[in-house]
């Protein structure tokens, strides 16, 4: 599986293209945050890895006991999560034998509102059962990937399946060209105060960012995939149950990150930049993220949601149909968004399902288009309250040349965001 000693192949590119060049450029280094501070290289002159299993993949970011060092990992075809040592794969009765959902979910009344141990006899077991294979599934499918690495699929058919990719603490990272389908919470828990009715709370994400710093996300696909909650089994109220969290969660102090070229599809609530309007201790003057020529489609909100982050919204191609949009850009508290040039398509659709107010207060865009038209989002940041003062501007921050026409957004973003399109 080890590979010789080598320099990391192209390891980043289409830095700043031009409306001209824009098919042509092959730059190897981010734009955005993650160009700032001390830059983002990954695992580049490091040990190559080429990985097939999950099991090569475990062993491959451990690094023969060097996990901080330089490394480069190959992700060839599909590595699935849930693949034991032994090559089966793992579900539900194997983490939680005895596990059943209705079960589970009768244990709350019919109408979902209050849990009991006592309702029937088996739902102390169930409480139980829910918890150890929650865990369980955690630590099988979870992988963390350590500071002074490059995670980069080989050709267009490379994929993470069911892997929980987590970022702990790391620095100096760049995932790319990988295909990401977010892993399903066979254990997915029922709040009933959560909200007016109740929420389902999923635990995994298909990858997260903690107290990360130098991240480049780059050429990569994230999708709920085979497993869309649409098809999940009905839970209360007549709604599917909730069996996925986020596509990609940045958060706990997390720093200068980028995210390019990539594709976000088939998702309830895909982004989230901060995790609670209380850690403002971790994050306040954090969270430096910049999203630049990415494709949303079918996103129903967080594209992305943002708390305390100076975030970067630029180039971005937003899709889907209104009645299945809640909102694309969440203002949180103390966030400051600069939205630039970016394209919503939503038929029939108002500028209020480009914008929404989560307890911030500033917000800023220049230049978007809502079904071809201007978008006019400050007028709208303004009916919500949020002020055009946000505080930073990305141009003073770091070089950077948006696309300044619709058209010319939208060919780049459909041409080369996500997994195998045109990123070498």
């Amino acid at each position: 599986m080890r590979r010789a000693l080598g320099a990391l192949l192209a390891c980043a590119f289409l830095l700043l293209p031009t409306e001209a060049s824009a098919s042509t450029s092959a730059a190897r280094t981010p734009v955005g945050w993650a160009a700032t501070g001390t830059g983002t290289t990954g695992g580049a002159g490091g040990t190559t890895w080429t990985v097939r299993t999950r099991a090569e993949l475990k062993e491959a970011l451990a690094n023969e006991g060097e996990p901080g060092a330089p490394k480069v990992i190959r992700v060839v075809g599909a590595v699935n999560g849930h693949e034991a040592d032994d090559g089966s794969l793992l579900g539900e009765q194997d983490y939680a034998p005895g596990y059943d959902l209705a079960k589970y979910m009768s244990c709350f009344g019919a109408d979902g509102s209050t849990w009991s141990d006592t309702r029937h006899d088996y739902c102390r077991q169930q409480r139980t059962l829910r918890q150890t294979g929650s865990n369980k599934e955690k630590a099988q499918i979870q992988l963390t990937v350590p500071s002074n690495t490059t995670l980069v699929g080989v050709g267009g058919d490379a994929r993470l399946l069911g892997v929980f990719l987590t970022v702990k603490t790391g620095t100096n990272i760049i995932v790319r060209n990988l295909r990401l389908e977010a892993p399903v919470d066979h254990f997915t828990s029922w709040s009933p105060d959560d909200g007016t009715r109740g929420s389902w709370n999923a635990r995994f994400d298909a990858m997260t960012v903690i107290t990360g710093k130098n991240i480049w996300v780059d050429h990569c696909t994230f999708t709920d995939g085979r497993f869309p909650d649409r098809a999940a089994p009905l839970g209360f109220h007549g709604e599917h149950v909730q069996r996925h969290d986020g596509l990609l969660d940045i958060e706990d102090g997390s720093d200068f990150v980028t995210v390019s070229d990539s594709r976000f599809t088939d998702h309830d609530k895909a982004l989230l930049i901060g995790s609670g309007d209380g850690r403002g201790d971790r994050d306040r003057g954090h969270l430096k993220v910049t999203f630049a020529r990415n494709l949303f489609t079918d996103i129903v909100q967080r594209g992305p949601r943002v708390r305390f982050g100076q975030v970067h919204v630029v180039n971005n191609v937003y899709r889907g149909r209104a009645a299945d949009t809640f909102y694309a850009l969440g203002v949180g508290v103390e966030s400051a968004i600069f939205s630039e040039r970016n394209v919503f398509t939503y038929p029939k659709g108002s500028p209020a399902l480009a914008v929404a107010a989560y307890g911030g207060e500033r917000f800023r865009d220049t230049g978007s288009w809502l079904n071809g038209r201007p978008a006019r989002l400050n007028t709208v940041a303004g009916g919500l309250g949020l002020s055009r003062d946000i505080g930073w501007d990305p141009a003073h921050t770091y070089a950077y040349r948006p696309f300044t026409s619709r058209s010319a957004v939208e060919h780049y973003v459909l041409t080369h965001a996500g997994a195998g399109r045109q990123y070498e």
